[in-house]
């Protein structure tokens, strides 16, 4: 049982439980674990609509897609104004460190904000993040005072190395981008999770909530996504679906699930079936 006992008013057990899980990235301490991208809603009135359902804290985007010129009127983040959100850039589209880089500095250049997701894809069909570009970009942005989060394969061993090398969080994908294929690789996730010191961050391929469930019950600390929200039938409704499942995980996995057996065990037991 938690020993949890404060929260606001009317609230279940369960909820208390979530409202008092906090967590951090860097010096930021975060109680939402749905980090949330802004791209491809049908109109911003959905899109925002489908931010407050998500209880998002966090929302990304790709730099490529805003005015760096003028970013306080830019299209895309005129409609966040008058909201407290952390913004997490993306380097999207970037094919070497050194664009990354580059992305990364005029972004917080612009005031948009010191924390950066790094994302350097060498193949357009896969989109499938380079290891190497990756890495290097990580080592120079936090050297410069980043707040980094890379987007990676879910291979432990790169994950690794991007914490060593002073990631806040390691964000590696459970399907290549945009395919919601799900958690393709449980086994390497959970990995991940067991050998990190911080925050384990599932990134793309996650295609409902189900897959956002199996991802929690790993251990990870949250899940970013963008597509499974804003290209379903009903994007605020998935976006409340998905909160839902990521609490349902969460909770799921700080109760510890029952060992799995390969033969029938009566919960009663059989002796209460014998008559008397």
């Amino acid at each position: 049982m938690s020993s949890y006992t404060g929260g606001r008013a009317g609230l279940t057990g369960a909820e208390r439980t979530i409202e008092a899980d906090s967590w951090r990235i860097g010096e930021t301490t975060l109680t939402s674990r749905f980090f949330l991208g802004t791209g491809l809603f049908p109109n911003p009135y959905v899109q925002m609509e489908a931010i407050e359902a998500s209880g998002a804290e966090v929302l990304t985007f790709a730099i490529r897609r805003v005015n760096l010129d003028a970013a306080e009127d830019d299209s895309i983040l005129q409609h966040l104004q008058g909201h407290s959100f952390i913004y997490l850039p993306n380097t999207s589209g970037a094919r070497t460190a050194d664009e990354a880089v580059r992305i990364a500095r005029l972004s917080r250049a612009s005031g948009l904000s010191d924390w950066i997701k790094v994302e350097i894809s060498a193949n357009e069909r896969t989109l499938l993040p380079d290891p190497i570009e990756t890495l290097k970009a990580t080592e120079i942005l936090v050297k410069e005072g980043f707040t980094v989060l890379p987007y990676i394969s879910d291979d432990p061993v790169i994950c690794k190395r991007l914490e060593e090398a002073g990631a806040a969080a390691v964000m590696p994908g459970a399907a290549p981008i945009g395919t919601g294929l799900g958690l393709l690789n449980p086994y390497n996730i959970g990995l991940i999770v067991e050998e990190s010191t911080v925050p384990v961050i599932v990134d793309a391929g996650l295609g409902t909530a189900s897959d956002v469930t199996k991802a929690m019950e790993l251990g990870v600390s949250g899940v970013l996504m963008n597509t499974p929200v804003a290209k379903s039938k009903d994007p605020v409704r998935m976006a409340e679906a998905m909160k839902h499942a990521i609490t349902a995980g969460r909770l799921a996995y700080l109760s510890g699930r029952m060992a799995k057996k390969r033969y029938a065990s009566a919960s009663s037991g059989l002796d209460s079936f014998k008559l008397q």
